[in-house]
């Protein structure tokens, strides 16, 4: 099954009797643990593409989606628990709680999904190990360098399991070698868990981990299927 489907998807915001159409018409199928990268220029759509993929908006018309999951269809609390259980996030400036720890950060979204304390530890250590952080569980974010904090949001958005995981921009403050690092673990975790990750993007070191690029202007797909050189 797929994991995320968008059928003939719209999204128009109006702006007093202005109206902007941020995606028009779009039909896009991820399967489950693809590795993609949406690019295009800025205003071709593809935050707005992520905002419906992650259940923060609703599509004007069309549907979307998830593994099988019409989610148009649900009211706002049946969106956020979707959010909670299949979907992660990873954004440009890292979204951390600046007064937990690490550790915390990673345990959060377990919390909230009623995991109880001996899996909420055993999942939060073990990913933070694998993010190369298990000197750095106890740090606060003011504490980490900007490599590091994007390395426990990677190991967040994935703490409850989810089907896809979606970054925004996700290296856009990273320098060079942070940037290379936060794929080479993403790319390695895509393998590892088999969960979907699909990336909006300008910065080539992104596009060139994908396995999948789809290209996007003015709102429409201008190619779905071009293949990425992965890693």
């Amino acid at each position: 099954m797929a994991a995320i489907e968008l059928e003939h998807a719209t999204k128009i915001y109006t702006i007093g009797e202005v109206e902007t159409r941020a995606l028009d018409g779009v039909s896009l199928t991820i399967e489950e643990g693809e590795f993609t990268a949406l690019v295009g220029p800025s205003g071709s759509g593809k935050t707005t593409m992520l905002q419906l993929m992650g259940c923060l908006d609703k599509p004007n018309s069309g549907t979307v989606k998830i593994n099988g999951q019409d989610v148009t269809r649900l009211n706002a609390n049946q969106r956020a628990d979707l959010r909670r259980e299949k979907i992660g996030f990873i954004f440009q400036f890292f979204a951390l709680v600046p007064v937990l720890s690490a550790y915390e950060n990673v345990e959060l979204p377990l919390l909230l999904n009623g995991v109880g304390a001996k899996e909420r530890k055993e999942r939060a250590t073990a990913l933070l190990e694998a993010v190369g952080l298990a000197d750095r569980m106890d740090h606060r974010p003011d504490q980490m360098s900007g490599g590091e904090q994007q390395r426990v949001a990677i190991a967040r958005a994935l703490a409850p399991r989810p089907l896809l995981v979606l970054a925004d921009e996700p290296t856009a403050n990273l320098d060079t070698a942070n940037g290379e690092q936060a794929m080479d673990i993403m790319a390695r975790l895509n393998k590892e868990t088999g969960t979907a990750f699909i990336f909006a993007t300008h910065d080539q070191r992104v596009v060139a981990y994908a396995q999948r690029i789809v290209k996007m202007r003015d709102g429409r797909l201008v190619d779905g299927n071009a293949n990425g050189s992965a890693k």
